[in-house]
Order: C-alpha cells, then structure tokens, then sequence
C-alpha cells in the first residue's frame, strides 16, 4: 500500500494512498466537528455550517464554486455527522490543486451572507419536514434521542425548526473559531495524487484553520428508554435496541461482527426468521452505531401494526438465541461480509479517502491493510456471543412510529429476553 501520513506544524494531519493507474483523485478536508460537540443554542449549526460552505466566499460567488469544479468534470459534496463534517471533492488528478484550493477557500473564507443564510434556513427547514414525512428515518432519529435522552449525541443532526431559525453570523462565527481547528482537522485523498504537493498545498492554503485546541464533547451516557408515536400509516415502523460499544473498546470489532450476523443480510438469523419464515417484514436489519465513547446495537423492521408484537417477540427470541448459540460458520461469513466491505474502499478513491480520514480519527494514524485484516481475523466465536450478551443485558431502547398499540414497551422487551 502507498499510503504517506504526515503532520504539519499546526497540526493539520495530512493523510493520502496514491493509486498511480488511476486517472481520477478524491480528497477531502474532514473536521472533528459535528452535532455532539454543539451547545444546546447550537443545536444544528454544524450542518447548517455545511450548507453555507458552498454560498460565496471572498473570491468566488456560489456559481463560481460550482463551476470552477463541474468545468473540470470534477464534483463537490458534503456530509455532517454526530463527530465530523466532510467537505469533499473528485476530479481528474491533474486539478487535485484546483479542488483543494476550492476547499479551502469554503473553509477559510466563506462569506455567510445575509440573505444567502436566511435562503439556506428555510432549505434546511424544508429537509427537517421530510424527515418528519419519512418515518423509517424519523424513527432512528427518535431512538437516539431516547438512548441518550437530553444529550447532544442523541439530537437529530439537523436541528429544530426553531434553532435552526435563531442562527445568525455571530453563532456561525463563534462555532466556527471554537471548532475548526487545524489539529481537529483531516486533509485525506486517495487516487492519482502526489503525497507532497498536497501537503505543501495544505499548509498553504489551511493557514486559516486556528491551532487552539478544541475541547472535548460532552460524554456519552446511555441510559435506554422508549418513545412510542401514534400516526396512521401503513406500516408500524419499530427500532429496538441496546447499547452499542465505543470504536476504542475492546469488544467493538465482536460487537460488530455479532451486528452483521444477526442482521446483516439475507442469510441473517433476523431476516431468515422474521421475513423468510414468518412473512412479517419486508425489512429487517440489524446495525452497530460505534462513536469515540459509546455505541448503539439494534435492529429496524416495518410491519403492519397487527403484527408488531409477534415480530418484536421474534426477533429478541432470534438475538437472545444467537448470544448463546451463533455458529462459526455464521460468523465465518459476517467476517467475509466485514472483509469486502474493507477490501471495496480500496478500489474506490472516494471511500478509500474517508476510510483513511476515519482511521486517523480514531487510531491516529491509518492502518494497514495486514491491520484491518488481522482484526477481522482475531475475532472468535466466543468473542462475538459474549459481546452479544453483553449489549443485550443493557437497559433497552424502543422507538416506534406507527399503529403502536401491540408494539413491546421497554419493559415488554427486557422480559422477553429474560424468557418472561
């Protein structure tokens, strides 16, 4: 692998693997910023913040942002989450200058009109609106909230109507020298690139990026608990789950592995027992959420409300059952499941930068295809049912959004679990 790390004297972290067959380039300028590290009158300002990002700045108009990409072929993205915001770009290797230079300058020198941020507030508005429209998406966002009650970690990322109105220049501004700093800060590509010009072009160009350091979000303190909501709709959408385990920790890569067998495909005890056998979800998965101290271990699934009880009865008999008896061949193939998907962003400059930012991340530095490898590969059998058991003896977490008469309370699920 040809991956080069280096770090600046500002402590920006420069990280790329360059790929020379390849005709095209992805990088990205990602920041340790996200919805968790918000003040409660900042609910939602780091994604409103990736919104802005791409309305002017002092030399280029939107228009001029836009274009000076897309007439190279290239194009820009963006993404927030709970511990980072991403501000991405892919173009043909020989304009990896012009598509950093471009990021840079929507970092550094973003305008934040007036009139373009009262623009952007009621896109954002619109967005929150069809969230609440879509319930499969709502539902997660309200099992958060109940995993982490009245935490920042457990917010929707979007925000609230009424926050998300209240922002103006001076909260952008005090967000922004708070939390965009050169050392929570990742410049990250993969492709056709050169190592040392991008980091010559970094340190010229990030000169912006404060080198305070940034405190630390507030932690994570799962405490489990339900939020059932009424709505007629045509399904009952379910979310039920238990508390996950931090990237760091020790039984995070098990914890994942029992996530992927339980639920993570068609050949999946959930999905062979729920929709196969039984016919009572057309979906059904199951997920692990790692975060920097704290997870999430679950499982979705939409059905109609007559049925509600008997697949959430279902699927904690298929968890409780895979705790104690998931088989090496089950996990044999949930590690091939892991293994492709690691091996995959390889081939793909775009998931090949964000894997490489994520990494240095959370480890400090990349890692090396024998590393992500051998993690996999150290996983036993035991491992993974212990750290099955494990999520599933903490208090759980229900959400529901539907005909929610027949759904299994908090209460309801930790007895079914425990055979009552």
């Amino acid at each position: 692998m040809s991956v080069r790390f280096t770090i600046l004297p500002s402590g920006l972290r420069v990280v790329t693997d360059a790929t020379p067959h390849l005709r095209t380039a992805s990088l990205g300028v990602f920041v340790g910023a996200g919805s968790r590290h918000e003040c409660d009158d900042e609910h939602g300002l780091s994604h409103l913040l990736e919104h802005m990002a791409f309305k002017g700045t002092r030399r280029r108009s939107a228009r001029e942002i836009a274009e000076a990409i897309e007439n190279a072929g290239g194009d820009l993205n963006a993404e927030t989450g709970v511990e980072q915001t991403a501000y991405l770009a892919r173009v043909l290797g020989e304009d990896v200058d012009l598509a950093l230079d471009v990021l840079a300058d929507i970092l550094t020198e973003s305008r934040f009109d007036a009139d373009d941020l009262g623009r952007e507030k009621n896109v954002i508005i619109q967005e929150i609106g069809a969230v609440e429209d879509t319930p499969d998406d709502l539902v997660l966002d309200l099992f958060s909230a109940a995993a982490w009650p009245g935490q920042p970690i457990g917010r929707p990322i979007l925000g609230t109507r009424e926050g998300v109105s209240a922002f103006d220049r001076r909260a952008i501004d005090a967000y922004l020298r708070r939390r965009y700093r050169a050392g929570a800060s990742i410049v990250a590509a993969a492709g056709a690139l050169e190592h040392d010009r991008i980091v010559a072009r970094a340190e010229a160009l990030l000169g912006g990026l404060g080198v305070e350091s940034a405190d630390p979000p507030e932690p994570a303190a799962y405490r489990g608990g339900q939020i059932l909501i009424k709505r007629k709709l045509e399904q009952t959408h379910i979310v039920v789950g238990f508390e996950g385990r931090a990237i760091l920790a020790a039984d995070h890569d098990a914890a994942h592995v029992f996530a992927a067998a339980t639920g993570g495909g068609m050949s999946s005890r959930l999905f062979q027992e729920v929709r196969e056998k039984r016919g009572l979800a057309y979906s059904i998965y199951a997920f692990h959420w790692a975060y920097s101290d704290s997870g999430l271990f679950g499982f979705y699934a939409g059905a109609a409300a007559k049925d509600a009880g008997e697949l959430m009865a279902a699927a904690l008999d298929c968890l409780a059952e895979a705790a104690e008896r998931l088989e090496e061949d089950e996990i044999r193939r949930a590690k091939a499941q892991l293994k492709v998907s690691t091996l995959s962003a390889l081939e793909s400059p775009s998931a090949r930068a964000q894997q490489l930012a994520r990494q240095t991340f959370v480890h400090g530095r990349p890692l090396s295809l024998e590393d992500m490898l051998a993690r996999i590969d150290a996983i036993t059998v035991e491992d993974v049912r212990k750290a099955g058991a494990a999520m599933l003896a903490s208090p759980p977490t229900v959400a529901a959004i539907g005909g929610v008469g027949r759904t299994l309370d908090g209460a309801g699920v930790a007895r079914r679990l425990r055979g009552g």
